[in-house]
């Protein structure tokens, strides 16, 4: 199919997990796209799988200077932008005894901070008319033990997805929110747990899923692109929950 045909296409996080995923459907679908990342090996595999057509650019996707640049980069690339997806983020989970200031700081930055102030920048770049789909989380709705601060940013981003959307309506850009539950992704990998407890963790999430099973980054991706289309134009500040029936127990 060619529903993204020509259409120029920022994805933040674009370089593993969903993100990824999310890329190589775009292109699919026809396509013109920046991915971001901010691990080097990441960069470099993504830069090999994608193809030399994408721009694959470093990104701390936590620096408000960082989002200002980036925006100069798309418009350098692209003139405008037709569709930004924002996927960059980071997952901690902590007891509420364990969190420190610095790195509840860090999950805000990337998860919240970031977001807000790349669209900020990217105003002056985005045609008319626009679609931006932004990554929150199913956790921002169940109360999932030790998620506090990382189901904050998550919550953070589904309310910019309405409140953006009546402010930036008027100007072309609809902004939604594409809420996942338990995905088959690398981010696991990133916890730091140890393999026993992260098998735990696993299970545990697992049996609160009617469908029985972890989604795939490429269910994630093929909803992405219906928010990102012109299929979706009447999809304006809504919040699209893929979560195999985790939210509705």
């Amino acid at each position: 199919m060619n529903r993204l045909q020509n259409k120029r296409a920022l994805i933040t996080g674009g370089t593993t997990g969903i993100g990824l995923a999310t890329a190589k459907q775009f292109l699919a679908e026809g396509a013109r796209l920046v991915v971001t990342g901010f691990n080097d090996d990441t960069l470099a595999q993504a830069r090999q799988e994608l193809g030399a057509e994408v721009h694959v650019l470093k990104i701390d996707a936590g620096d408000v200077q960082a989002q200002a640049r980036l925006a100069q980069q798309v418009a350098d690339v692209f003139g405008q932008l037709d569709v930004a997806f924002l996927n960059a983020g980071i997952g901690i989970f902590r007891p509420l005894e364990q969190w420190d200031e610095a790195t509840f700081e860090r999950l805000m930055a990337v998860n919240l901070k970031g977001p807000l102030f790349l669209m900020q920048a990217l105003l002056p770049v985005f045609a008319n008319p626009a679609s931006v789909v932004l990554t929150a989380s199913v956790v921002a709705h169940i109360g999932m033990p030790t998620s506090s601060v990382y189901a904050a940013t998550k919550a953070g981003l589904a309310s910019l997805a309405r409140t953006l959307s009546g402010e930036l309506i008027t100007r072309g850009i609809r902004v939604n929110a594409l809420s996942p539950g338990p995905v088959t992704t690398p981010i696991y990998g990133k916890l730091g747990m140890p393999p026993q407890e992260l098998q735990q963790m696993a299970d545990s999430i697992l049996a609160q899923v009617p469908a029985q099973r972890f989604g795939t980054a490429d269910e994630i991706a093929k909803a992405a692109v219906f928010l990102a289309s012109d299929e979706a134009s009447f999809s304006v500040g809504s919040e699209l929950v893929l979560d195999g029936g985790m939210s509705a127990l």
